[in-house]
């Protein structure tokens, strides 16, 4: 019997805990997201939606405040946040039938708190603490990918203390084995906080300099010139691949400012691929999500290389962005689920996979 059944058998809604905010540098786009899903998830008298807002430092706010962040689309103000308060839950948690996390980047999307609610031993909507983790780790994700037999650009990771011992040797080792243009990348971080593009010795180590203030384990990767596209995948054991999308940006690469600043960067769904390409894409992005023991919704990331008509996979994103103009709900949109319908087979996975 599915939840679904179970739920109109039983005639009472689903209590739905919608977690948003967080502690990482995605807090605000979190608000956003779940302001979308509570929107599409109040049209429909199978659920009751209980939010609750984790504000920067960890604390978790009650369904009242909560709401009031929803309403409003922002942040708490520096007067209206609870501070020096030890960690604990609100009573309100009690009452949750399933969860619905919405959070990105560390401390919410890399199996932290994953790991808390498969304690609560209730449903939840999303990954499990393994993909969660994999997917926010670059080097640990890099490193199955590469068992997996996924092909990948050149990389070399290393951490902060093998640098301080021996920068000539790795800045040679980086030079011959990645050349110039390369990406230096905090290992475990998201929205593209801390990476740089290098062209010289002098700008990597100012780059390696900056990303290990961010992560004492670091990722550089070689420089191609190829094209951006990406995959929704969906599902549990059979996953489904969505249209391909694709980034296209003026500036130099897709970093921060380019990704968040409004008309810095045009998402084109669907792509404007061989089809022979795209399904190699859509391939790819199930083998990828199964690799990390997907489940629920990711979305694959690749850089198509079109010279030589190469695909390769950049990462895997275990909760991408999720506002109704979020490339991820965009590609099921035009795949033929929309945002509303989207909302409801997550949590029909999450019910199943419980």
């Amino acid at each position: 019997m599915t939840g679904r059944s179970m739920d109109m058998e039983t005639k009472s809604p689903l209590c739905i805990g919608l977690l948003f905010g967080g502690q990482s540098g995605e807090h605000d786009v979190s608000i956003i997201s779940a302001k979308a899903i509570a929107s599409a998830l109040s049209h429909n008298p199978r659920y009751q939606v209980k939010p609750f807002y984790i504000q920067r430092d960890g604390t978790w706010r009650s369904p009242d405040v909560s709401q009031q962040v929803l309403d409003n689309g922002k942040g708490l103000e520096e007067s209206e946040l609870l501070t020096n308060a030890a960690f604990f839950l609100p009573t309100e948690v009690q009452q949750i039938d399933l969860w619905f996390p919405v959070l990105h980047g560390p401390n919410g999307e890399d199996g932290t708190v994953q790991g808390l609610l498969q304690l609560m031993h209730k449903p939840y909507v999303g990954n499990g603490v393994l993909a969660s983790s994999v997917g926010m780790d670059k080097i640990a994700m890099k490193a199955i990918f590469a068992n997996a037999g996924l092909p990948q650009v050149k990389y070399v990771a290393l951490n902060r203390w093998q640098w301080q011992q021996d920068q000539q040797g790795w800045s040679e080792h980086i030079e011959a084995t990645l050349g110039y243009p390369c990406f230096v990348k905090p290992s475990n971080l998201g929205s593209s906080v801390g990476i740089s593009k290098v062209r010289d010795r002098k700008q990597l180590q100012e780059a390696i300099a900056s990303a290990t203030s961010y992560d004492p384990r670091i990722i550089i990767e070689q420089g191609v010139t190829a094209r951006e596209v990406e995959c929704a995948v969906l599902g549990n054991e059979q996953p489904q691949a969505s249209a391909i999308g694709e980034i296209t940006f003026t500036s130099d690469f897709y970093d921060y400012e380019t990704k968040y600043t409004a008309g810095m960067a045009d998402l084109i769904i669907p792509s404007q691929l061989p089809d022979h390409v795209a399904q190699a894409v859509q391939s790819m992005a199930v083998k990828a999500f199964q690799t990390v023991a997907g489940s629920g919704l990711a979305r694959v990331d690749f850089f198509y290389v079109e010279a030589t008509g190469t695909v390769l996979i950049n990462e895997i994103n275990t909760f991408p962005g999720f506002t109704s103009l979020s490339m991820y709900p965009k590609l099921w949109e035009y795949s033929g689920i929309p945002f509303t319908e989207l909302c409801d087979r997550l949590i029909d996975l999450a019910l199943e996979r419980k």
